[in-house]
C-alpha cells in the first residue's frame, strides 16, 4: 500500500456562521492510496473548531504502517487498528477509512452504496446549509438553493425568529434547523420549537449544550418535531450515552472515523428506534460521496459541500429533483480527477 496526500483550502460561497464560530474556508486533505494498482480516494475535512488541522493530519500519516492493509480489508479491525495510534482525529481517520472503501468497490467492481446494501430507489433529498448572516445575504443564499427542495437553517443566535421569519418572506420549502447548542434556556427553548413547528420546520440538531443531557431530554419528551443530537454524539459508543435523550442522531464521517463505523452508526441507532440524518462538513466531492453510499440507509440527507463551495476540485455529484443520483461505478464512483493533483 502506498498513500500520497496534499493539502487543500476549500474556500466557501458564502461566509458561513454558527451559534459560536464563523468562517470563510475549510482545511482539507486529500489522501491518495494504491494498492496492487488500485487507487482509492480519501478526504478529511477538518473544520477548525474541532482540533484537527494539516500538522496533526500529516503526524498522524507517518504513525500509519501501510502494510497492514491487504485486501479484503477488515475494516473492524482497521478502525481498531487506527485508534490504537491515537485517540480523537476523526477526520485523518475517515480520509482513510473512505480511500480503503474506495478501493475495495473497486476490486470487488461494485459502487460502495450497493456493498453497504443502501438501495438507490431509497435517496431522501437532500438539504441546502443556510448560515446565520444579515437579511440581504441570507436571501442571496436561498437564490442559490434553487435546485434544492429543503433548507437547512443555522440558528442560535438572538434573533432566530427574525432570520426565520426572512427565509419564510423568499421561500416556503421545508425547513430543517441546527441551533448547534445555542439555546441555553430550555423554557424559551420549547416555545422556540413550537413556533419552529409552526414555521415548517422538520427537525431541530442539538438545541442545548450537549453536556446537558437533561435539558435535551427535557425538550425530547416535550417537543412536536424531532430533536436530534450532533455534537452529542460523535462516535459509536456515544449512542448508548444519548439513548432516550433525544429522538435521533447526525451522522457525519468526519465525525465517525469513516463510513464503516457510520454504517455501524446508523445499524445501533435503527436498534434504538432513533432517526437517523446524515450531515458533513465543508466537503469535496471525495466525501460527500462516501455520505451519498450510506444516505438511503437514513431518514434524512444533509450532504451539500460541494454546492457549498467555490473550488471543489472533482466533479460534484449530480442531482435530479433535489436527490442526488447513483452510478454504476465501482468503489466511489469519483469523477474529474485533475491529473496533476497529487503530483509530488
Amino acid at each position: 500500500m502506498q498513500a500520497s496526500y496534499i493539502s487543500y483550502h476549500l474556500e466557501l460561497k458564502h461566509p458561513f456562521a454558527i451559534a459560536r464560530f464563523s468562517r470563510t474556508s475549510t482545511p482539507v486533505l486529500l489522501l491518495k492510496l494504491s494498492h496492487q494498482n488500485v487507487e482509492g480516494y480519501g478526504e478529511a475535512s477538518m473544520v477548525p473548531y474541532l482540533g484537527e488541522n494539516y500538522h496533526s493530519a500529516g503526524l498522524f500519516l507517518q504513525k500509519v504502517d501501510w502494510n497492514r492493509f491487504t485486501h479484503p480489508f477488515n475494516f473492524a479491525e482497521i478502525v481498531s487498528y487506527l485508534d490504537s495510534l491515537e485517540a480523537g482525529n476523526p477526520a485523518i481517520k475517515a480520509a482513510i477509512d473512505i480511500a480503503l472503501n474506495d478501493i475495495n468497490g473497486k476490486i470487488l467492481q461494485r459502487p460502495c452504496y450497493e456493498i453497504y446494501q443502501a438501495d438507490p430507489a431509497r435517496m431522501p433529498v437532500t438539504s441546502y446549509t443556510i448560515g446565520i448572516d444579515r437579511a440581504e445575504v441570507l436571501k442571496e443564499k436561498v437564490a442559490d438553493a434553487k435546485d434544492f427542495k429543503v433548507l437547512k437553517i443555522k440558528l442560535g443566535s438572538v434573533n432566530d425568529k427574525e432570520l426565520i421569519q426572512t427565509i419564510r418572506s423568499v421561500s416556503d420549502l421545508p425547513l430543517y434547523v441546527d441551533a448547534n447548542q445555542g439555546w441555553p434556556d430550555r423554557g424559551k427553548a420549547i416555545e422556540l420549537i413550537y413556533w419552529l413547528h409552526d414555521q415548517g420546520t422538520v427537525f431541530i440538531e442539538q438545541p442545548m449544550d450537549k453536556n446537558d443531557l437533561d435539558g435535551n431530554a427535557w425538550l425530547t419528551g416535550r417537543s412536536p418535531i424531532p430533536i436530534l443530537a450532533d455534537e452529542a454524539v460523535q462516535r459509536l459508543g456515544d449512542i448508548d450515552k444519548v439513548k432516550g435523550a433525544y429522538h435521533g442522531i447526525n451522522v457525519k464521517l468526519m465525525k465517525s472515523g469513516g463510513m464503516y463505523e457510520a454504517h455501524q452508526m446508523i445499524l445501533k441507532a435503527r436498534s434504538y428506534d432513533m432517526k437517523v440524518l446524515i450531515g458533513c462538513m465543508s466537503e469535496t466531492s471525495v466525501a460527500t460521496l462516501a455520505g451519498i453510499a450510506l444516505a438511503p440507509l437514513c431518514d434524512w440527507v444533509d450532504l451539500d459541500g460541494p454546492y457549498l463551495t467555490k473550488n471543489n476540485p472533482f466533479t460534484a455529484p449530480e442531482m435530479q429533483n433535489g436527490k442526488y443520483k447513483t452510478e454504476d461505478l465501482p468503489g466511489l464512483g469519483l469523477k474529474g480527477v485533475p491529473a496533476n493533483l497529487f503530483r509530488p
